[in-house]
């Protein structure tokens, strides 16, 4: 049993949403009690002290968009690679770097990304994986990683045409046993998605062999309208807008997450209401690759749930969460929207996209929910209540205020160290594995 105490509590939770001392105490999986700080310590005599020192403890964060599959690209320069539109982004950059990546660079990757998801207080995320280097198995690694290290996690592989046939086979299997594993394993750490690249990457009669190997064990996770080059296609070759293939193909629905959505209109907004299928924003990847602003602000007033994720752009979440309402409001024009969308998307949205994934309750602080908890140092030098938390959060905090991460009530990382984590170790193999990788890319030694 952990009590973890001595700091201010942002529980997320309507009914009780804030302890100005207060305390969670976590047993096993779960949290049992928040309160009280000095309540709950002389409740809760025999439960293992953890102290905030004046911090502020929150639920975990949740990543609803991210790929592992770049973890290890970090200072990396292709040589001949200088990209002038998206399409050469992927093409030059992303896809190079996935058709060299080995079954040791996708867990080298994971471990990177991983280990930068607890420092930074994320607690679950949803990947969307591709290595067409090596395919079959690569989900298995990414677990065995993610098992490894402690973080709860919902993973899908990236089904493209773009390198043949035989690859695009090998992807829809990849996700279909991924998935089969998931459903017979039954383990709330460990949840599967199908995914798919973007839609000018599938035709039609791939839609239909993921559908059936899919056999509706799970939903789609499926990059969309991030670039004008899907509206072009689905027109060009389909007569219809992408939102409109995916209906026709049976991708939609409440458990698929649509990946971007930056180029939709309003008709394709209401396919997606009325489906009930999930979105996610990442605006700083967005805006690295100058693919536009998402219409959040308007999905979100018809009714749709945005998820915020971070492309692999970072893995803080508050940065994300900043950048977000930056985008919005130079896009809008506009200095006063998008607060409470922001704020929505991260701590409501991002937690009903895991809710139809994961049994237990996520990003809350409640009894019955996953023992998924984080400390932020947090020195206040200005007032602090449940009525400007929100502002502190966006204006004052980021990701490196994390000083100890909890996943389902193990002790990740304390009081910034990582605990039963050989952090140097795993640097030491993901370095020669990176090394390996660009080596490869750019035909000489590092």
């Amino acid at each position: 049993m952990l009590l973890i105490g001595n700091g201010r509590v942002l529980t997320r939770d309507r009914e009780h949403p804030y302890y100005a001392d207060g305390a969670v105490v976590i047993d096993g999986e779960e949290i049992l009690a928040v309160g009280d700080c000095r309540e709950l310590r002389s409740r809760y005599t025999e439960a293992e002290w953890i102290d905030a020192q004046g911090g502020v403890i929150m639920p975990g964060l949740i990543n609803a968009h991210t790929h592992i599959y770049s973890g290890l690209a970090r200072g990396l320069a292709i040589e001949g690679n200088n990209p002038k539109n998206f399409l050469e982004i992927l093409e030059g950059t992303w896809w190079n770097i996935d058709r060299h990546l080995t079954l040791d660079g996708t867990k080298a990757s994971a471990y990177a990304t991983l280990l930068d998801c607890i420092r930074n207080g994320v607690t679950t995320i949803f990947d969307h994986h591709a290595s067409f280097c090596q395919i079959p198995g690569s989900l298995f690694v990414i677990r065995d990683a993610a098992r490894e290290l402690g973080m709860r996690v919902c993973l899908c592989y990236e089904v493209s045409e773009r390198d043949g046939e035989q690859k695009c086979d090998e992807s829809i299997r990849e996700n279909a046993e991924f998935a089969r594993w998931c459903k017979e394993e039954d383990d709330d750490m460990v949840r599967a998605m199908f995914g798919g690249h973007a839609l000018f990457t599938i035709s039609d009669r791939t839609f239909e062999k993921m559908v059936a190997a899919n056999d509706g064990m799970t939903g789609f996770h499926i990059h969309v309208a991030e670039g004008m080059n899907d509206v072009y296609d689905s027109l060009h070759q389909y007569g219809c807008r992408p939102l409109n293939r995916l209906l026709y193909n049976g991708i939609l629905g409440e458990k698929t997450l649509l990946g971007h959505c930056i180029h939709i209109s309003p008709a394709e907004m209401e396919i997606i209401r009325e489906t009930g299928t999930m979105t996610v924003n990442n605006p700083e990847s967005n805006m690295g690759n100058a693919v536009g602003c998402a219409p959040v602000l308007q999905m979100m007033k018809k009714g749709i749930t945005v998820g915020l994720g971070t492309d692999a752009y970072t893995h803080d979440m508050l940065e994300s969460l900043k950048v977000f309402l930056l985008i919005q409001r130079h896009n809008a024009a506009m200095p006063n929207v998008g607060w409470a969308e922001a704020m929505t998307m991260l701590f409501e949205n991002n937690a009903r996209i895991a809710a139809r994934y994961f049994r237990k309750p996520l990003g809350v602080l409640r009894p019955g929910a996953a023992a998924d908890v984080i400390v932020m140092d947090y020195p206040v030098f200005t007032p602090f209540s449940e009525e400007n938390a929100d502002g502190h959060i966006l204006f004052g905090m980021m990701g490196k205020n994390c000083r100890t991460t909890i996943i389902n009530g193990r002790v990740l990382y304390k009081d910034r160290v990582f605990a039963d984590i050989d952090e140097e170790r795993l640097n030491a193999w993901t370095l020669e594995q990176s090394r390996k990788l660009w080596g490869v890319l750019n035909h000489r030694d590092y």
